[in-house]
Order: structure tokens, then sequence, then C-alpha cells
């Protein structure tokens, strides 16, 4: 094998999750969002695969069924909750009329400290009388219409609670395990075979949520219970940390001793936890590197945080965009267009990296590569939540190392998936940015799409959903335009730009593209952009790197992978599915460690972790 010392590629092997649009792996999610451009064959198993997942007839799949697939899925209406009766609470002061207020009450339920002026009297061992001298402070149930009822939920009719055994658990831990497990099940290689060939600490798990776990189960939970007479469990204080998406696959799903944690960076965090797996790869900490977030805000309280801020789009600006007296869903995120602000979004997105010497060696379909991912702060600025000048830096570095690695010819040859959050300040500064980053390099006709149109906003996992769909495109061939728009707002910047309005076909497996430019962008100033280069670029460059024979080899051995990744999708279109979830399996505790002087040896695994030896820093003595 010809090899000079070099930097490992950080080549995607494998890829899983849910969003508003469907199951990542098998590509079907990509192919919801360009189904009006496929061919019915080609869209047939994934009406077959979303069909399973919401629960409607699959006997059949016909044109009403495909209609209630679509009607189910992107962004709609939200099914979290109902809009139109949302719980709420007011406080009042009730004052007697006449006489005082009485009532009967459970001992149980009774103040630990009684008011001044209660009256408490016993009516029999169990239950007391109230009276009240005065005023008694009260709050009363009410529902109200909640002004935002747009989301991107993942298709109506998945049930997270039946994929396992995951009682009490946040939804966005539900999330995690059923999107690490669809990228397991997209590597047609199965992983516990993997782990034998590397060494237990050679797995980075990079993964975690923006914002935490914020539903009943977990952080909302804990800090309501006593404001509304609840209780709080043992689990909901773990449950809530960020970084717990990365814990849960560690111990429940890949069993994992090697490197662990979540890199956050608001909206950007995907990208973040990504540059951590690259440069785990790149400098040979790690062979195999899973990486992703998963987000689940979708919740009236966390809602209300950002719509009280001005950004997510309420139902009453929508109608009045439209000049209409109903509210369209559908296209609540208008990117580059005349717009009102962002739709929430749930998702769990999740990439398996891999070593290019160990991808070649097994035969894992490559489905990209991750040449960099740069992360730039914005500086001064005068409000945190406003975008600043960190963007612009991001994209100037990507677009440079695209220029570098493809050449000046090739740099034409790539494509942006804006952050294009629907918001009328983003419309403004990301095509400025963009614009001028293109001008910069000669760009002439930069196409630009933004996924956010399709399936919202998911805060952290919003890179992952936009890096998903960019991977479809070098499947089959179609860049997803943005279709919720009818025009390009007046002030958005053009120069150079093809901000596309429709899907745009770019060869077959989209051979046009060499690269995508991710660009993300999240409150506080935390700014990433990732260059992902396309297959067909990353085996030229393993061939440069290996020579012809190596890539003939691997390519034959990849026949018989890619085969088992297929049966396995199409198993899971049926509905039969692996979800690995493996709590309190041949657990490893203290006995199973055994420790000398060169390696560290763990129960359960074939390889040992090996303790240095030598001392890295010998020319500074």
């Amino acid at each position: 094998m010809r090899c000079n010392k070099m930097a490992k590629l950080p080549l995607i092997v494998g890829l899983g999750g849910i969003n508003a649009a469907g199951r990542s792996s098998g590509f079907h999610s990509y192919k919801r969002l360009v189904c009006d451009a496929l061919q019915d064959d080609v869209m047939a198993s994934t009406w077959q695969d979303l069909a399973q997942r919401m629960g409607l007839d699959t006997s059949d799949i016909n044109a009403d069924i495909i209609a209630k697939i679509k009607a189910g899925t992107l962004v709609r209406r939200t099914t979290t909750f109902d809009p139109d009766a949302v719980p709420f609470q007011r406080k009042a002061k009730l004052a007697p009329a006449g006489s005082p207020i009485k009532f009967e009450l459970k001992k149980s339920k009774l103040p630990h400290t009684i008011p001044a002026n209660w009256l408490v009297n016993e009516i029999d061992n169990k239950t007391v009388e109230v009276t009240i001298d005065g005023d008694f402070d009260a709050l009363i149930n009410d529902l109200i219409a909640y002004p935002v009822s747009s989301a991107g939920n993942i298709p109506t009719g998945f049930d997270l609670d039946k994929l396992y055994n995951a009682r009490s658990h946040p939804r966005g831990l539900k999330l995690t395990v059923y999107g690490a497990s669809d990228a397991l099940n997209s590597l047609g290689i199965d992983w516990d075979n993997i782990l034998t060939l590397i060494n237990p600490d050679e797995v980075s798990v990079y993964a975690g949520s923006a914002l935490g776990q914020v539903d009943d189960n977990s952080f909302s939970g804990m800090l309501s219970a006593y404001a509304k007479g609840g209780r709080v469990s043992s689990k909901m204080m773990a449950m809530s940390l960020a970084e717990m998406p990365a814990d849960f696959i560690n111990s429940y799903v890949i069993n994992s001793a090697g490197t662990t944690g979540t890199n956050m960076g608001a909206c950007a965090s995907f990208l973040y936890n990504l540059r951590q797996g690259m440069l785990d790869i790149q400098t040979g900490k790690a062979k195999v590197a899973i990486v992703g977030n998963a987000e689940a805000p979708v919740e009236t309280g966390v809602m209300e945080g950002f719509r009280v801020m001005g950004a997510l789009a309420e139902d009453d600006q929508l109608k009045a965009l439209d000049n209409s007296d109903t509210v369209d869903n559908r296209r609540a995120c208008r990117p580059f267009s005349s717009n009102a602000g962002f739709t929430m979004a749930e998702s769990a997105q999740f990439v398996v990296l891999m070593d290019d010497e160990l991808a070649l060696e097994l035969g894992v379909t490559i489905y990209g590569a991750v040449a960099d991912v740069f992360v730039n702060a914005d500086a001064n600025k005068k409000s945190i939540s406003a975008p600043g000048i960190g963007n612009y830096v991001t994209v100037a570095k990507a677009t440079a190392l695209a220029k570098a690695i493809l050449g000046e010819g090739g740099l034409q040859h790539t494509f942006v998936q804006a952050h294009g959050t629907g918001t009328p300040q983003n419309r403004v500064t990301e095509s400025h940015i963009l614009s001028e980053v293109a001008a910069s390099f000669n760009i002439k006709n930069w196409p630009v799409t933004a996924i956010k149109s399709y399936v919202g906003h998911s805060m952290g996992a919003a890179a992952g959903d936009q890096l998903v769909a960019s991977l479809g495109v070098w499947q089959h061939g179609w860049i997803p335009g943005i279709q919720t728009i009818d025009h390009i707002a007046g002030d958005v910047h053009q120069a150079n730009l093809n901000i596309l309005t429709d899907h745009q076909f770019v060869g077959d497996k989209g051979q046009d593209m060499k690269a995508v430019i991710l660009n993300a962008k999240g409150f506080g100033g935390n700014n990433a952009t990732g260059l992902v280069l396309s297959p067909t670029q990353a085996l030229t460059m393993l061939e440069a790197k290996y020579g012809a024979e190596v890539v003939s080899a691997y390519k034959n051995k990849n026949i018989a992978v890619k085969q088992r990744a297929t049966d396995k999708d199409s198993n899971a279109c049926l509905g039969d599915e692996t979800i690995r979830y493996e709590f309190g399996n041949a657990v490893i505790d203290e006995s199973g460690v055994d420790i000398s002087e060169h390696e560290v040896r763990l129960q359960g695994f074939a390889n040992a972790i090996q303790l240095a030896q030598d001392n890295p820093y010998q020319d500074y003595s």
C-alpha cells in the first residue's frame, strides 16, 4: 500500500436519524424533499417506509395513502400540542362576596405553612374544612390559543415509545436511540464486528442537544414540579444534561469506552461536534467517530422563549404576509423571501466517520468526506443574539479550502446549504456573506438552498438536517430548492448567487457537484461552516494517496457491504428494524479491568487500550 505521512481523510460511511421528512438512512428523508422530481419506482420504498412509520395501511400504497403521508410530513400544524387549547394558569385573587370562602380539602393536601387567615377544622381523619377570612390567592386553569401553530414534527403517527423500553425517557433521548441505531443499520457491517478490529479507545462519540432535554421527563418537569404540585424523579436531573445523547449512545447503543462529549454552539452545535469527530480521525486519535445531535424543542415553554424575542413566525404574521384569514402552516418557513421568523422543529441526525485506511479495508460505502469545519466568533457586537462578523470568516475559510482542494474550476462545482432560518434579519445578513465571498472567489452563479424551508429549525441538529439532505444529492442528483417561497425579497443580496426556488438537477448521482458548503449561525456568535466533499471526489483523493489497486480492491469489497445495507433498509421499510438499546446487558465492573504498564484490557473487548511508552515532548527536554 502506497501511503505518505499525511492527515487521515474523515470519510462519512454511515448516516441515520429522523426529522419532519422521515428516516435519514436509505436517503428517505431526502427523497421526501424532492419527491416531485423523482420517478415513481424510486419513490416507492420511501412511501412504504413512511407509511410503515406513520402507522398507515402498507398493503396498498395508493394515491390516498401518499396524500396522507405528504400531509403528515414536513413543516405543518404541530402535533406535539393542540395550538387551540394550550394549558395555562391564570393568577387570581379571590375575594369573599358577603360570606367567608369555605371549601373541603384532604389533609394530605394542606400546605405545610398554614396561611394566617385560614381557619382549619377537622371533618374526619382524612378531610378538613377550610374557612378563609379575607382574600385568597389562586391559580385558575385555562386553555389558550397559542400564537404559533407551525412546527417541524417527525412524521405524524410515528410512536417513539414503541421502539424500545423508553419509560420516563425524554423525547430527545428517544430520538437519540432511534437516530444512532439508524446510522449503525446503514453501515452494512455489524457494529460488534467493527469493534473487534479496533482498540476500545479508538471510538469517539460527540453528540448532544443545544437546549438540553426540556420536556416533562427532564428539565421542564424538574423545574416546574414544585410549582405544579408534581414530584421530581431520580432520573430527571441526569436526563436533562445536554451531553446525555452521547452518554446514551456509549452505554446503551455501541458499548464504547472511547472519547466522548458534546461541543455546544447553539444552532451550530452539529457542526461543532462534526469538527471534533473529524479532528480525532485526522490525527489518528480515533478510527471511528459517531457524531450528531438530537433535539426535541417543540414545547410551548421553549417556543415562548423564542417567540417573545420575535424569532418565531406567528400565525397572524403569516396571515398578513399572505393577505389571508387562514395560516399556511406548510409555508411557515420562507428563507430569503418576505418572512416573519423561523419555525421550531425536532430532529435527530447522526453520521459515522471512519479513518480512510479502515474504511478501505472494510469496504464500507463512502457517502462523502469531511474536509474541514471552521468555527469563528463574532467579536464585539451590540446584541448577543444578533449576527456578527464571524460567519464571514468561516464561509471564506471553507471556500478557500474548497478552491485549494478542487482548484478554481472545481470551486464552480460546489453548492451552499444556507443556514436559511426564514427570519428578516437572516435573509439580509447571510445573503450578504455568501454574495461577498462568491465575488471574492470569482464564483459566478453559486447555487444556494435552505433545508429549513422543508423541515424547520431543529436548533442543535439543524446542520445535520443540512448534511443528510446534501449527501442525498450525490445519490439522486437533485438539489432541493426552496419551494415555500414565490419571490426573493428586495433586500436580499443576489449578486453571484443562484438562490434556488425549485429543485436543480446536477447530473446523475450529483456528479456536477464536487462539494457542499454547510453554513450554520448560532445565537451568541457561534458560527460554523463545513466543507463536505462528494463521494466521487473522496475516492479520487484516496486513489491518489493509496493507489488504483487498493481502491479497486475496496470497490470489490463494497459490493457485498452495500448489498447488506440495502437489505437492512428494505427490511426497515417493511417494519423489520433493529433498534439498539442494551440497558444492563454485559455490564463491566472493576473485576473486568486488567491494567499493566503497557496496556489496559477490558472484559468483553477483543483488543487492549495501549498506554504511552514514549515521551511525545522529547524535543523539548
